[in-house]
């Protein structure tokens, strides 16, 4: 077959880039696997030279066993490099070879579902690398990328209204995670709530797929700059933007908020609410334990490997230990937004939503102190509800109807 420079370009562009992320993987684990190797190998070592006589003899040994193992982890490096290298090199033509005319269809939920993971865990590596697997933001609709074009509006949502309320999933999530299946009181299935809030209040609903492994500050800024976008080339005034985020999802939403506000985007002036749920605006606990054992590992060099593997979480996962104080100047609370209400809504595994538990439990994840007390200056409301895990605030009739009571109140004028 013939170097045709084209076709090399667009194979390259096809490559999955997981044979990329599992190699540097791969390699890290084994560097880290080495150096917890050789802290122990050294403590050993170090204590037999201690025995009189014996300095010399275990120099030599430890000269010996260094080399002949440094040898070995380098050859797995290698190795394990060299084969997945090749496998990189290979995908593209495979995937041409079988490639047939039908039409491209999104990728699988379980895809999707893998990527947004992954993301989560090291999106902050897979963007700076310009891997394929870092998620790009934008705005989606049956697992397709809308474009940003008149066209391409009319195209993926067929019933644009004056009202939007925009979706933003929280941590190694993805839009498919507002669509958990739910039961009514009556044991029916139910509708998510973008479907709901479209037959019941008249919004469009539209649905973000962000890089979770970002800081929150980065894609508070992404995601003011995609709203802009958006109401340039919206085929209709719009008269009231609503943003509902959960977990991480909310911090993202209150920090596109104030980007926007010090940028003066025109978009604020439209946004009437933001609803969070199961947002950590004082910090997950989770991030702040995981912070404290990677700094506890540090402190040995035999556990000092396993402390860079813990501290090797992306940017996005740090935030959630600073929550809204992550998008605030040091030592101050991010100021009001003028003009948008905030709402937060926190659950408590157990069913009295202010059981004292709810400050120690919270959703499993997020306490009650930290989902439903910020402190904020300005309209801030609040609601507790009990008997609720984190992931079940993305499709629960309670939180529903907390959250239609809210945008039911005080509607705008037609």
């Amino acid at each position: 077959m013939s170097f045709n420079p084209v076709r090399e370009v667009k194979l390259r562009e096809n490559r999955s880039g997981y044979y990329p992320a599992l190699k540097t993987g791969l390699q890290e684990t084994t560097t880290r696997v080495q150096e917890m190797h050789q802290a122990i190998a050294g403590l050993s070592f170090q204590m037999l030279g201690w025995i009189p006589g014996l300095a010399g003899p275990v120099r030599l040994a430890q000269n010996t066993h260094d080399a002949i193992a440094g040898g070995v982890y380098a050859a797995i490096r290698q190795g394990v490099g060299g084969a997945l290298t090749v496998a990189d090199l290979l995908e593209p033509h495979a995937a041409a070879i079988i490639k047939t005319s039908a039409p491209t269809e999104p990728p699988s939920r379980l895809a999707v579902g893998l990527r947004s993971a992954l993301n989560a865990v090291v999106g902050d590596h897979l963007h700076h690398s310009a891997n394929p697997l870092a998620i790009k933001m934008g705005f989606y609709a049956d697992g397709h990328r809308i474009p940003l074009t008149s066209a391409g509006l009319s195209a993926h949502l067929p019933q644009l209204s004056d009202r939007l309320c925009l979706f933003v999933h929280g941590l190694g999530c993805d839009e498919h995670s507002w669509q958990r299946n739910a039961v009514t009181d009556d044991g029916a299935p139910s509708q998510h709530y973008g479907q709901r809030l479209q037959a019941e209040l008249g919004y469009t609903p539209l649905y973000l797929r962000y890089n979770t492994g970002l800081p929150v500050a980065d894609n508070g800024q992404a995601l003011a700059q995609q709203l802009q976008n958006l109401l340039g080339i919206y085929p209709q005034p719009v008269r009231e933007l609503v943003i509902i985020g959960h977990s991480m999802g909310g911090l993202v939403a209150r920090s596109a908020g104030q980007h926007a506000a010090d940028q003066g985007l025109p978009w604020l002036r439209l946004t009437r609410m933001i609803i969070c749920l199961g947002s950590p605006h004082r910090g997950a606990p989770l991030e702040k334990l995981g912070h404290q054992i990677a700094q506890t590992l540090h402190r040995s060099p035999v556990t000092a490997p396993l402390g860079k593997i813990a501290a090797a979480r992306s940017a996005g996962i740090r935030d959630l230990r600073y929550g809204l104080h992550r998008i605030a100047r040091p030592g101050h609370h991010p100021p009001a937004l003028p003009g948008v209400a905030l709402r937060f809504i926190g659950a408590n595994l157990v069913k009295d939503p202010d059981h004292p538990l709810g400050h120690l439990l919270g959703d499993g994840l997020v306490t009650l102190h930290s989902a439903t007390t910020p402190k904020l200056p300005g309209d801030v409301v609040t609601a507790r509800l009990g008997g609720l895990h984190h992931m079940a605030l993305l499709n629960e009739p309670r939180v529903y109807q907390q959250i239609r009571q809210w945008l039911a109140a005080n509607p705008l004028p037609e």
